[in-house]
């Protein structure tokens, strides 16, 4: 991934200074700590500019609204106190002129305001992209002393510059580098990103053997073509540069779609991680607690004999003496002498009862405890199917629709469209849907299904549901459904998989049961190799 760096600013700035000269700036959010939205109005048009300051992807650029909906942004009904100091003292003020620090990687918006008493007062907004330094910071022009900032910098973290509030705005410490415009001699090649000012590695490796007559014209930024690589892996002012590239039409764009691309990818990949983290540990849990429980139900199959014992005891009544530590009586079902043990407090027909009480309670337990156990393997059951549509994802948009299946009141506010509808393609004239999460699983079993339709799973593993739209299909084609139903499937990469098929008339659904989970019978196997 490219960094962000001087020269891309400036050309930034070049291209950007006559709409932001004179602009209002009429609404300030700041979704996360490290990121901000101005609604910047000029020339009867709004638009609005991004600024972050993650180290990851510190950038600044003008959003347009599909990369808006790409990167996902969630507005906190509760704004930060950095953001209101900034409404505070610039929403509707004007932004006078942008400038950049000469060889900087900072962005000044020089604004006129008012202050509470009606006085004119001059501010300055400096947006400092310098990776993990990345800052934003508010401050007096007429005094110089800082308002506020995105984060403060305290004595620990830097000796030269702390950044806080009524402390002084002084500029980092100037580099030990040379302007290449006014240099006439050798150059080491690897070694400009050393020597002189506005170059980053990565534009130190694509002027690479470069004359120096060439590389004074880029730093002019005469042919100024901006680029994308193919991959995404590079983007690059001049085209010339980036071999197969894709064109854009201005700075900003390439800014836009270069750094939404890492910034959605970084969000697929977080959120992807974060709900399989929550289904791996339920899972976990559920499956420590079946282990546990099938271990009583081991120990309670044994609960025949209190009834044995009950049986024997009043069998016997009158042939056995009262408060007796022991009895040996005949077992019938055995044809031998058994002894049992004995409570010598109590009456024979008291020890008796003990045992038959025993016998019922343990019969509740093993009958409540085999229900616990069916619905906590029901429950593994949707963990296991939710995790193989987690990995299997692809797309953002199913992973807000597992998130909002699994964390229903804290899922993401954002502008994104939540795919509805599962897959569809066609199969000799016929459609077949495939599921890719349970929502849309539940959608082919509730929505799309008919009762001569027939529905494919894989057997025993977790996998998409598929539906076939036919009521008389042939066997070619029931075997082409299998091997969707395979490929869709955690048990993708076996070499022989079961895959049963039904008409949908035969799928039940239970009441309260998770979604995608049904119920079938009647079904046919056919074993995929």
């Amino acid at each position: 991934m490219i960094t962000f760096d001087s020269l891309t600013l400036k050309a930034w700035i070049e291209e950007n200074r006559e709409f932001l000269t004179g602009a209002r700036i009429q609404k300030i959010q700041q979704p996360t700590r490290k990121d901000f939205i101005f609604s910047i109005r000029s020339k009867g048009e709004t638009k609005k500019l991004y600024i972050n300051i993650n180290p990851q992807f510190f950038h600044v650029c003008f959003m347009s609204r599909e990369n808006e909906q790409k990167r996902l942004i969630e507005i906190p009904k509760k704004p930060p106190m950095f953001c209101m100091l900034l409404r505070k003292y610039l929403e509707n003020a004007v932004i006078s002129k942008i400038n950049q620090p000469p060889y900087e990687r900072i962005l000044e918006f020089y604004i006129e305001t008012y202050n509470e008493l009606s006085e004119k007062i001059y501010l300055c907004l400096a947006v400092e992209l310098m990776g993990k330094h990345s800052n934003v910071v508010l401050y007096n022009y007429d005094t110089n002393i800082i308002l506020g900032c995105a984060h403060n910098v305290g004595a620990e973290k830097s000796r030269e510059r702390e950044m806080a509030g009524t402390l002084p705005y002084v500029y980092p410490p100037k580099q030990n580098k040379t302007d290449i415009l006014t240099y006439t001699g050798e150059i080491d090649y690897e070694k400009l990103s050393k020597d002189f000012y506005w170059f980053s590695k990565a534009f130190e490796c694509l002027v690479k053997d470069c004359p120096l007559e060439k590389i004074k014209k880029f730093i002019e930024l005469q042919g100024l073509s901006p680029a994308i690589s193919g991959d995404f892996k590079e983007y690059s002012l001049f085209s010339a540069l980036l071999p197969a590239s894709i064109l854009q039409n201005s700075v900003n764009e390439m800014l836009d779609n270069y750094y939404t691309f890492y910034q959605a990818e970084y969000k697929f990949e977080t959120l992807k991680s974060h709900l399989l983290a929550i289904c791996t540990t339920k899972l976990k849990k559920i499956e420590s607690s079946i282990e546990k429980m099938n271990i009583q139900l081991s120990d309670i199959n044994n609960s025949r004999q209190f009834r044995l014992y009950g049986d024997l005891l009043m069998a016997n009544l009158y042939n056995l003496k009262d408060f007796i530590p022991s009895a040996t009586v005949f077992n019938y079902e055995n044809n031998s002498d058994l002894t049992i043990e004995l409570d010598e407090t109590k009456t024979i027909k008291e020890n008796a009862n003990r045992f038959y009480k025993l016998y019922n309670k343990t019969k509740t337990r093993k009958a409540k405890l085999s229900e616990l156990c069916e619905e906590a393997e029901l429950k593994a059951k949707y963990y296991e199917e939710t995790i193989y549509s987690l990995d299997s994802s692809s797309d953002i948009s199913n992973l807000l629709e597992i998130e909002d299946e699994l964390e229903p009141d804290n899922k993401t506010k954002c502008n994104v469209k939540k795919a509805v509808l599962p897959d569809e393609i066609e199969l000799e004239g016929y459609k077949v849907y495939i599921g890719r999460n349970n929502r849309q699983n539940d959608y082919i079993i509730s929505k799309l299904a008919k009762d001569e339709d027939f529905w494919f799973h894989t057997k025993d593993c977790a996998g998409s549901h598929v539906l076939l739209k036919c009521s008389s299909p042939s066997d070619k084609i029931l075997f082409e459904c299998a091997k969707i139903a395979k490929k869709h499937s955690s048990a993708s990469t076996s070499s022989k998989v079961g895959v049963i098929y039904t008409r949908c008339k035969n799928l039940k659904k239970p009441p309260k049961a998770n979604l995608g989970y049904v119920t079938y019978k009647n079904e046919k196997e056919i074993i995929i190799d």
